[in-house]
């Protein structure tokens, strides 16, 4: 009985170790192992340094150069809300990031329903103040509750009854499309300016949302905003900084 359990452990223990055991295969001529290996002597990279603006990324490359090591170095504007300072491939093709920048940005949601409070709220907390958007927030601060008469909808326009005095209401027309400007890239840049959808819901209490219209188009000019303020804000800086520089986006 004893012997037999012993033999039972004795193989458990050998399961174990053949499963820690790396093995290396080759299939069709690309070598596989199946662990993950940490390389000895490998070259050691820095890690990155955070913010959450450009101008600390620009006072960073001014004002710490000397980490580059003499090495050439890419602003990467990876998208209007991320840019990279990363080197040139090195030996090995492989390339350090050096200071990384995420913007905090809006958290309005285009396309989700918010009642009338929180849609109030969100638009002056999310967007630069322009005619449309104060169209918006007098027509959404003033739109009556639902009742026969109240919505009209041919797909394209809508039409609300609203209070447009102490005791009168008038069918107005909610404007479409809209030009907004939503705080969606670092505070730094401009920030572009799309055309919205903006809509009314139909079931009882009023409710309302703000659809994309223009696809996206917004992040291109977003990014080259940004390419244009490191051109500026480095312009000034010594020679030896600038011929190590390239933006891209």
């Amino acid at each position: 009985m004893l012997e037999g359990l012993k033999e039972a452990l004795q193989y458990v223990v050998g399961l174990g170790n053949s499963s820690e055991k790396v093995q290396v295969v080759e299939i069709c001529g690309e070598t596989y192992a199946n662990r993950r290996l940490e390389r000895y002597g490998a070259p050691k990279r820095a890690e990155a340094v955070e913010a959450s603006t450009l101008s600390s990324m620009a006072e960073y490359i001014s004002r710490c150069s000397e980490e580059f090591k003499g090495n050439k170095m890419i602003i990467h504007v990876e998208s209007p809300k991320l840019v990279s300072l990363v080197s040139f491939l090195d030996g090995e093709r492989k390339r350090e990031c050096l200071f990384s920048s995420k913007a905090e940005t809006s958290e309005f949601q285009f396309g989700r329903w918010y009642d009338q409070e929180e849609f109030m709220i969100a638009l002056q907390s999310n967007f630069q103040m322009t005619p449309d958007l104060e169209a918006i927030m007098k027509f959404a601060g003033n739109v009556e509750k639902k009742n026969e008469q109240t919505y009209s909808d041919d797909g394209r326009t809508q039409v609300a009854t609203m209070n447009v005095g102490v005791a009168s209401k008038a069918d107005v027309i909610v404007p479409n499309p809209v030009e907004l400007i939503p705080f969606r890239t670092f505070q730094e840049v401009k920030q572009p300016r799309s055309q919205f959808v903006f809509r009314i819901s139909d079931k009882g209490a009023p409710a309302f949302k703000i659809v994309e219209a223009e696809g996206g188009i917004w992040k291109n000019e977003a990014v080259q905003n940004i390419k244009e303020y490191f051109e500026n804000e480095l312009g000034d800086a010594p020679k030896e900084i600038l011929e190590h520089i390239t933006i891209i986006g």
